[in-house]
């Protein structure tokens, strides 16, 4: 078994070269962020991955959580491991300061959280969720609110879960059930709510979960659910834990992967209502929620490409130390390791320079969504925001495709020891599956893609897109633009789909949403490749300086033709699917299927 090293060098590269740190250090708050604290941040970042959560990753996929009389039990080490996580200060790395909070931006604290996705996913999702409602709690709770739950949700003390769909609902929150009657300055939240991570366990002393629910008078659909904060134990005036509140897990669900993160039904109301606090305004809750709901799907994009990094190590492991026949072309001489064939030398330069386009994209979403928080400027804090909005989609969605796709190719690699769990390669594929479902599968991302974020802005952010991505094309000097020859057309093939869902929306709506799953992967190929190409500018400048590593930067320029030469062609073939396949969708009648 292979075991996890942070790959701090690409990491600090994309911060630095593409995602543009020091422009995130000139934001308001940012100032104290520059390239020594964010190398020495991630440097340690790096080691409590390494040595303290990595070893417990196999542990939990083996014994799971635990479920007993209500309460869950987290895997061996877990508890400890979450003890440490705190006191070191990692929980409060993105929150706000004066809670207790670091502060740190999102292209300093994403990074680190692809290192605790990579080492567990199962343990990182508890604090990524907790980061979550803070984020929420921090734009839409009130002050008697912020001082009763941030200082805890910070330290680590309390976890926090968002609480949204129902069994009857799914993904049609419209159709939430879940009651909130108003009594007194509270209200008594009853109701069922299914598939909440990390919604009971034993690693903090309280849970803070954020439920949607309706009010008595509330409109019917999307426009009457409300959010309320609803905390496992009532807290005293002078902020001590009081009486266990009226809420209960009562089932844990049996998965595919992420074993050791407990997927909770959770009942609330059996002895008369939880009582709860409406967070902001009555009837604004999915609203609110989608604070959350965003911060969350670009977290789980970054962690399509966590898995997939680690998917790939464990690959890269294999292929240098199990010896296989002998090298193309040879009758005799000694047996190879299968590193030295060409079929395993292409799967693992497609699983790496995927890798290196995924990351890129996600991390310049993150300093994106810094400069749509923090920028001084109303317009430019306008459009980083409409161009966040449309990115979220493709990151969380495109991302997490790749990340299956890349840890099945690891399981390709280890042939037939792949397909046995005792190689651990079979993990990283359960793990990676759920991310392209939580949080909004891929179809509902596609979906919010083509309509809200290029249909009804009629492709303006999306345009604006293609724009810099041929700016890129034209900077490229003349030494390595022949190798991105594919781009320029990948480009084109972007822009002709834009084009077509553009004016195709306003007057068939469904033969967009019928190809929107194929324009939102095209969109990331292209985005990838986008990124390739600024990677391979950032190369040619770096190589110029006295001491470049030219080794790393030479890995760089080969990767990113190799996505080019294998990657990039797919856009050819999604533009047409795009611009020519939705009739084929709906061709057949539900009684031929």
């Amino acid at each position: 078994m292979s075991s996890y090293v942070a790959p701090l060098k690409d990491m600090l590269f994309v911060i630095n070269e593409l995602a543009g740190l020091d422009a995130v250090a000139k934001l308001p708050g940012c100032e104290e962020v520059n390239a020594e604290l964010t190398e020495a941040v991630l440097t340690e970042a790096a080691k409590f991955a390494q040595e303290v959560l990595e070893p417990l990753n196999r542990v939990g996929d083996k014994e799971g959580a635990k479920l007993a009389d209500y309460k869950v039990t987290s895997p061996s080490g877990f508890k400890a491991a979450y003890k440490q996580y705190c006191e070191a200060g990692w929980n409060a790395l993105g929150g706000l300061a004066e809670f207790g909070g670091q502060g740190l931006p999102h292209i300093v604290a994403n990074p680190v959280q692809e290192m605790w996705n990579s080492s567990n996913m199962s343990f990182s999702l508890c604090p990524m969720l907790t980061s979550g409602v803070m984020e929420a709690l921090g734009q839409h709770g009130s002050a008697e609110q912020l001082q009763r739950y941030m200082p805890q949700l910070n330290s680590g003390e309390w976890s926090g879960t968002m609480n949204l769909t129902e069994p009857q609902a799914g993904s049609d929150l419209a159709a939430i059930r879940a009651r909130a009657i108003p009594e007194g300055d509270h209200y008594k939240i009853s109701g069922t709510k299914i598939f909440i991570t990390w919604g009971e366990h034993d690693m903090t002393d309280n849970i803070v979960h954020l439920v949607l629910a309706r009010l008595p008078d509330a409109p019917e659909g999307v426009k009457g659910i409300s959010l309320f904060v609803v905390p496992k134990f009532l807290i005293n005036a002078d902020g001590s834990l009081g009486a266990r509140n009226d809420l209960k897990c009562i089932s844990i669900e049996h998965k595919l992967g992420i074993h050791a993160s407990p997927t909770c039904v959770m009942q609330y109301g059996d002895a008369g209502g939880a009582v709860g606090y409406l967070v902001g305004e009555a009837n604004r809750g999915l609203e609110y929620m989608f604070t959350m709901m965003n911060h969350a799907r670009l977290a789980v994009g970054l962690e399509g490409v966590a898995i997939a990094e680690r998917a790939y190590q464990h690959a890269l492991e294999y292929a240098k130390t199990r010896v296989q026949g002998r090298e193309v072309g040879q009758r005799g001489g000694d047996r190879v390791t299968i590193i030295h064939h060409p079929d395993v030398r292409r799967m693992l330069m497609h699983m790496k320079s995927q890798i290196e386009a995924m990351r890129a994209l996600a991390y310049m979403s993150a300093a994106i969504l810094d400069k749509a928080k923090h920028h001084t400027d109303v317009a430019e804090k306008r459009r980083n925001q409409a161009l966040i909005d449309l990115l979220i989609p493709v990151v969380k969605a495109w991302c997490t495709e790749q990340c299956v796709e890349i840890a099945s190719t690891g399981v390709q690699i280890h042939g037939g020891m792949g397909f046995v769990e005792e190689t651990g390669a079979a993990q990283y594929l359960r793990d990676a599956r759920i991310t392209t479902i939580y949080e909004g599968t891929t179809g509902i991302q596609a979906n919010d893609l083509v309509g809200r974020k290029v249909g009804y802005e009629k492709g303006a952010t999306a345009l604006a897109v293609i724009a810099e991505m041929r700016k890129t094309v034209a900077a490229l000097g003349s030494d390595i633009a022949g190798s991105f020859k594919p781009l320029s057309a990948a480009v084109d093939a972007l822009e002709a789909a834009t084009h077509w869902i553009v004016e195709t929306f306003p007057r068939n709506p469904n033969a967009v949403f019928a190809v929107a799953v194929p324009y939102l992967k095209l969109f990331g190929t292209v985005g990838g490749g986008w990124m390739m190409a600024r990677a391979a500018k950032a190369v040619q400048k770096k190589r110029a300086q006295p001491g470049a590593d030219t080794a790393f930067l030479d890995a760089k320029l080969a990767t990113a033709r190799f996505y080019c030469e294998h990657v990039l062609p797919q856009a050819a073939a999604y533009q047409q699917t795009v611009m020519s396949g939705a009739d084929s969708v709906m061709a057949l009648a539900e009684s031929q299927f």
